[in-house]
Order: C-alpha cells, then structure tokens, then sequence
C-alpha cells in the first residue's frame, strides 16, 4: 500500500514540476540555475576550505567558472587535469607546494606509468600519443602557466617513453 501512495505523491510532484517547467522562460531558468548552481558551489568550496580540505575546494571551484563560460578550460578539461596532478602527487613525482619526492632529473617513468599520465590504452598508434600529448600540452604548457614546467616534462617524457617502445 505504501508503495502505491508514494508512486502517486512522486506522479503529483513531477506532474507539477512538468507544468512548470512547460510554461517557464528557458533564459530566466537557466540564468537561474548557474545563479544556484554558482551560489551551491562556492559554499561547497568554503565549507571545504575551514575544514582544511583546500585541495578538494579547488574542482569545486574551477567546476563553477566554467559554468560561466569563463574562456578556457571546459568542466571535462579540468576534472582531466585534475585527475592528472592527483595521479602525479600519489607517485610522488609531483607536489603542489614544489617539493616532489625524486629528483626532477632523475625522473624514471614506467611504461604504465606512461599510458596513464596520457590517458591512452597499449594498443595505441604514433599519432594518437602525439596527439594526446598535444592536448595536455595545451593545457598545462609551461608557456600558459610558469607553474606547470614540471607537469609539462613529465608529459614530455611519457611521450617519448611511448613512442620509443611502439617502434
């Protein structure tokens, strides 16, 4: 019996929603949602802040400029990114404060290490990994940003690993 009594109450609500939605300006309501979603964030990103989560603050708030179409990185580039520097930090071969673990010249990827610094799967082509490597290029050259030179010679050196084991 319940569960008829909650189906209909959820059948009323998105009944309501529905009709509203129909009869309501697309403009005004997306300009309204960036608004909440923007307004959301940003107490995500301090609530993260004072609880010394800093780190995890930041997506929350690069995630909230690209809603804004801040020219740039899109939401999948930064969470790409994202993913990259944490994957980096976890094997020690990159920290946000400037201190890495090894020595930046004695830096020795392995090949999965490799793959997964580009993202690629084993069986990829030349090009692929030249073009891969491009689009991380693009993004965290040491020329866009002074503090990417260390992400930008890993991502040299993961390329050339690559390459020199396909041939």
């Amino acid at each position: 019996m319940n569960l008829v009594f909650f189906g209909i109450i959820i059948f009323i609500a998105l009944f309501v929603l529905f009709s509203w939605l129909a009869k309501a300006n697309s403009k005004k309501m997306a300009k309204n949602i960036r608004r909440i979603i923007l307004f959301l964030s940003i107490i995500l990103a301090i609530f993260f802040l004072i609880l010394g989560r800093f780190l995890f603050s930041l997506p929350l708030l690069l995630l909230a400029s690209s809603i804004f179409k801040i020219k740039g990185l899109t939401t999948i580039q930064i969470i790409q990114l994202w993913r990259l520097l944490k994957y980096l930090r976890n094997s020690g071969r990159f920290s946000y404060y400037g201190k890495t673990s090894q020595a930046s010249s004695q830096s020795s990827l392995s090949l999965d290490e490799a793959y997964k610094i580009l993202g690629l799967k084993k069986d990829c082509t030349k090009q692929q990994v030249k073009k891969a490597a491009n689009n991380i290029q693009k993004k965290i050259h040491p020329d866009v940003s002074p503090e990417t030179t260390r992400l930008s010679a890993l991502v040299n050196e993961a390329r050339d690993l690559i390459l020199k084991n396909i041939s």
